[in-house]
């Protein structure tokens, strides 16, 4: 068997073409066959790639080309542009993003989920309070370890909004099991309202919160944006261009 016909012997192997590695004798020669398999192998690629946005839940989202970065007050635009190298979903390193309300966290979050499974990875996508509800309803061991799971299994889990309300010690031990279970395995990416220090009134009674903060930043890259809400600024402007357009048309004449 020459080189060339070793390497698509390969690729057919590895694309599971039984039937036609039975007959490789008889077909290894045809000029057909590198086009089948390149064909193959692209639409195995696209089936993946969609099947993986589909169960991301990532959802709909700006892209980072509509990100004012002239908006925050602080924000370090070398250290995001680093982040969407992606360098730290191979060194299984957390990403938590830390900043108000309004000022484009969740945007980012989306979009390194989204770069993250465009480069072959899986993630999934959700909010703090759909994450911990949904573990916190699980009745019995064995159904909570099939939803730890689920939430254990991708290569990004991207958790949103972390802060805005407050959970009880079941709650704060859930996410402290999920973390744990993640640590130094994959990457954990958190977008919260609530700087380190004020995770007590997140969770209020919970033991675990230092131990839970100290696993998560250990390996962690972690960005700090100040500012006003920029949902707010728009609100503003969208309201202003409303009045704006109403006046136009009271000082306009009647026919």
């Amino acid at each position: 068997m020459t080189t060339s016909s070793q390497l698509l012997y390969g690729r057919a192997q590895k694309l599971g073409l039984y039937g036609l590695i039975n007959d490789w004798h008889a077909v290894a020669g045809e000029p057909w066959l590198e086009a089948l398999l390149s064909r193959e192998e692209a639409g195995r690629h696209q089936r993946s790639l969609e099947r993986r946005i589909q169960n991301s839940k990532i959802g709909r989202f700006k892209s980072m080309a509509d990100f004012d970065y002239a908006w925050p007050t602080k924000i370090d635009r070398e250290q995001i542009d680093d982040l969407f190298s992606l360098c730290w979903l191979d060194e299984a390193t957390n990403v938590i993003l830390v900043g108000p309300n309004g000022i484009g966290k969740s945007m980012m979050a989306q979009n390194l989920a989204y770069q993250a499974v465009m480069r072959g990875a899986t993630a999934l996508f959700l909010t703090a309070s759909e994450m911990l509800n949904d573990l916190a309803a699980q009745e019995g061991t064995s159904s909570l370890q099939r939803r730890l799971r689920r939430y254990c299994a991708p290569a990004l889990l991207a958790v949103d909004e972390l802060g805005y309300l407050s959970y009880d010690n079941r709650h704060a031990d859930l996410l402290f099991e999920v973390v744990t279970r993640r640590y130094g395995r994959k990457s954990t990416l958190i977008t919260t309202n609530k700087p380190f220090a004020e995770w007590n009134e997140v969770f209020p009674s919970a033991t675990c919160v230092v131990t839970l903060v100290d696993r998560l930043i250990h390996h962690a890259e972690i960005v700090h944006i100040e500012g006003e809400s920029y949902r707010l600024k728009e609100a503003k402007e969208q309201a202003a261009r409303k009045d704006k357009e109403r006046g136009s048309r009271r000082r306009q004449p009647r026919s």
